[in-house]
């Protein structure tokens, strides 16, 4: 036992350092290793493993709603990137570029894409024509790399996996409708399967995309009290169709540019899992995500019939739960913290008393309840703790995001609740960026979105007392 103690202790507890904590969970846990390259991540198949499904549930949901998978180059021609004015200066400090091929100097740079709207724009120039070719839906799953300065595994990187959307509509309602769509179509996939609540709404002016008419955006609650935007949607309008001259004849036989949408979550959503439901065992998975939903291990194995009924009931439960079992020489304390420290969602342990009393023990990782259920019983009581669990750990992480969340009237309210109260921040605001940009230069916040679901907590500006437009929420975020 010893040495199991010792296992948890290498976790530094979050009280301590949360940023520490979290470092030292990604890597216990065997979720990535680090790169040859500053910044840069090597994903391991337990946290690639999430990532499947992550994507395979959010791949459906997408082609549900009837968009198709595409596939574009990961090189940027530096000419075409600066069709876009607004969009590549956003993109400047971080993007990566490509001068040579071989031993030879490249004659145009290639940038390593950032994202991928213009080379979307540059093929739906070639593809689209009548208002017949419309709406056009496409997605692609893909790397982008961008050149962050200060990076943390799953939160920032050189180079991460995503999805982006990318579609063309022939009038701004259909655009916006998609937007708008799409954005739900994450807040399910956060909500719904990796149990974090999120908030909806709209990002200012000065936090929007480069190039985009506006943003939409998704933003959760991370343990410490920080803010990490989960998955944003865009409307850009028809300045992207200008600039690259994307145009269809409408039923009038007139020209008409397209007002086009682009939308993306990566797997930053990751690091959201590890910082909403981790504690300081490690992981805590919900189980619709969890690559392992019940880990059995056996108990006194050397003992005759204890490994029979092990394998027996793993092939028993295979139809039911996403079932393993670790048969390994290993002591069964070792086994437990390794299993807690990967967050799977249900232990079940077996030996030869459980077999005598036609029994199992089964084990939450979010509650650490033990329970001794009838060997006939099983079928039905997992999938029932499995549906538990994961309404437990949405409920658990939506009171914590309602206890952090304070209301300020004044700058001198709002910079004792950044302080004593990290967490969101509900203020009024007048809608000026002077605003806004003083809130970030006095408190280090930032607005995280402009809610859908309005609330009038006051009539004036929380900065210069001038008559308010918008309640904001704000916090420190990732």
């Amino acid at each position: 036992m010893g040495k199991d103690k010792k296992f948890v202790e290498e976790v530094t507890a979050m009280e301590d350092d949360f940023a520490r904590w979290y470092t030292d969970v990604v890597k216990k846990a065997d979720l990535v290793d680090y790169g040859s390259v500053r910044g840069s991540m090597i994903i391991r198949p337990y946290g690639f493993a999430i990532w499947e499904n992550i994507r395979n549930v959010l791949d459906q949901k997408i082609k549900e709603t009837g968009h198709e998978n595409v596939y574009m180059p990961l090189f940027i021609p530096e000419s075409l990137l600066q069709k876009e004015k607004d969009h590549i200066e956003g993109f400047a400090p971080e993007v990566a570029w490509v001068t040579h091929g071989g031993s030879e100097e490249l004659a145009e740079r290639l940038c390593v894409r950032p994202t991928s709207e213009v080379l979307f724009c540059e093929h739906y120039k070639q593809i689209i024509h009548s208002y017949r070719d419309l709406p056009k839906l496409y997605n692609q799953w893909s790397n982008v790399v961008r050149w962050e300065k200060t990076t943390r595994p799953f939160l920032r990187s050189l180079e991460f996996l995503w999805q982006e959307g990318h579609t063309c509509h022939g009038t701004k309602e259909e655009a916006a409708e998609e937007t708008h769509k799409m954005l739900e179509v994450y807040a399910s996939v956060c909500e719904d399967y990796l149990a974090i609540p999120v908030l909806r709404g709209q990002k200012t002016e000065k936090e929007k995309f480069a190039g985009a008419d506006f943003t939409l955006t998704i933003e959760s609650l991370m343990h410490d009290g920080k803010a990490l935007q989960t998955g944003t949607s865009h409307y850009l309008g028809t300045g992207f169709a200008e600039a690259f001259g994307i145009q269809y004849t409408d039923p009038d036989g007139e020209l008409q540019y397209v007002h086009q949408t682009s939308w993306g979550i990566t797997t930053r959503l990751i690091g959201a899992l590890i910082m909403v439901h981790g504690d300081n065992r490690g992981l805590v998975l919900p189980p619709k995500i969890a690559p392992t939903q019940v880990m059995i291990v056996p108990i006194a194995q050397h003992k005759e019939g204890v490994l029979d009924q092990t394998y027996e009931l793993k092939n028993r439960l295979s139809s039911i739960a996403r079932a393993d079992l670790d048969a390994s020489d290993k002591m069964p304390g070792w086994k437990f913290n390794e299993y807690e420290m990967k967050g799977i969602p249900v232990r079940l342990e077996i030996g030869p008393k459980d077999i005598e009393n036609n029994q199992v023990v089964l084990v939450r990782r979010d509650t650490g309840e033990k329970q001794f259920v009838p060997m006939n019983e099983l079928e039905t009581k997992i999938p029932e703790l499995l549906n538990e669990i994961q309404q437990n750990l949405f409920e658990k992480a939506k009171k914590h995001r309602e206890e952090k969340t304070s209301r300020a009237n004044n700058m001198e309210e709002f910079k004792e609740h950044i302080h004593a109260h990290p967490g969101f921040i509900q203020a009024m605001w007048c809608g000026d960026t002077a605003c806004e940009e003083k809130i970030k230069d006095e408190t280090g916040a930032t607005s995280r979105c402009i809610p859908f679901e309005q609330e009038s907590i006051g009539d004036t500006c929380v900065v210069c007392g001038k008559e308010a437009r918008h309640m904001v929420y704000w916090a420190k975020a990732y």
